[in-house]
């Protein structure tokens, strides 16, 4: 196999950064492919330099990356690969960004700040990219800033299959760790036969990056498990709160499930002692072995990963892996 997938007068091509090499093998493992060989190193100042093995004109290129930490030299370095693309004459580009940098900075709360998602979209359509794929975005808007189409994926049917094995249906509570991520609460809770729903009140300081205090349930969790659902878990100091309201509010146990395990300092400790049963996520983006603890559970993203490229690819629908709901 060559990292090339010819399809009548189409050719596929799949190429990665560093970031995230486990994933990017599985991914091309579940095309049948292998990754196109490429070089990339760092000079002595920082700087990047990449270069694709082989050639790429005319192909349908897909750049995977995971932007982890350090996020803005993944960053960059996935903005090089397309431009190296583009400049190689692939005929088709598309950005694959698992978990889409600088998500939360999405809108202006104050003057003076950037809308740094934006930017960053204006960043990949700059270097070439005709198209982006994404797994749950922080703010659905974000598709919006992107010049070109954007495939928005949904890790949810990963996540609720698993937490089905996991718990009894007929007994849980579908609870949101802020009023603004209820809309997805609700999708959770109709995938899980119509539990219902809860969501904590928090207030944020605008002022302190990753701080908020939870204050409240508002719903009933009393005597179910609580499946706590968010998009991602940075520090932790949201979601270790909602555990311990939602624990005070009288839930019997508690799960906690997010897409992105993002997981800096100090959250790995902070999720070990929350209280909650098990904290589930996918592996979007790479999880060392120093930010895993007992409780961690970490699901595969690759096959998703694949299926919507390979619906690209064979322009189809990627709207059909979600049986019309995404």
């Amino acid at each position: 196999m060559t990292g090339i997938v010819t399809s009548g007068a189409k050719r596929l091509v799949v190429v990665t950064g560093r970031a995230h090499p486990a994933l990017a093998a599985d991914v091309a493992s579940a095309l049948g492919i292998e990754l196109l060989p490429t070089t990339a190193y760092d000079f002595a100042n920082g700087e990047i330099y990449v270069r694709f093995a082989e050639s790429v004109r005319g192909t349908d290129a897909f750049v995977l990356q995971s932007h982890g930490t350090p996020i803005n030299k993944w960053l960059m370095e996935q903005l090089l690969m397309v431009d190296a693309l583009k400049r190689g004459s692939a005929k088709r580009i598309t950005v694959v960004a698992p978990f889409y940098p600088y998500a939360r900075q999405d809108k202006k709360h104050r003057g003076r700040e950037p809308i740094s998602a934006r930017l960053v979209a204006d960043l990949f359509k700059t270097a070439g990219a005709d198209r982006l794929l994404s797994v749950d975005l922080h703010a659905a808007q974000t598709q919006g800033f992107f010049d070109g189409p954007v495939d928005h994926l949904w890790a949810m049917p990963i996540l609720t299959d698993y937490v089905r094995t996991r718990v009894d249906v007929g007994n849980v509570a579908v609870v949101s760790p802020d009023a603004g991520r209820i809309r997805v609460a609700e999708q959770w809770a109709a995938r899980l036969g119509g539990a219902p729903l809860a969501f904590v009140h928090k207030t944020r300081d605008i002022n302190r990056p990753n701080s908020t205090v939870a204050n409240r349930v508002v719903g009933d969790v009393q005597g179910r498990t609580a499946i706590l659902v968010d998009d991602l878990i940075d520090t932790g100091g949201t979601i270790t709160e909602a555990v311990k309201v939602v624990r005070a509010a009288g839930a019997s146990d508690v799960i906690v499930a997010a897409t992105h395990g993002v997981l800096s300092d100090p959250a790995p400790h902070r999720l070990s002692e929350s209280g909650a049963r098990e904290v589930i996520v996918t592996d979007t983006l790479a999880i060392p072995a120093e930010k895993r603890f007992d409780k961690l559970t970490v699901l595969p993203i690759a096959p998703l990963l694949a299926r919507a490229i390979r619906e690209v690819f064979d322009d189809g629908s990627v709207t059909s892996l979600f049986d019309g709901n995404a």
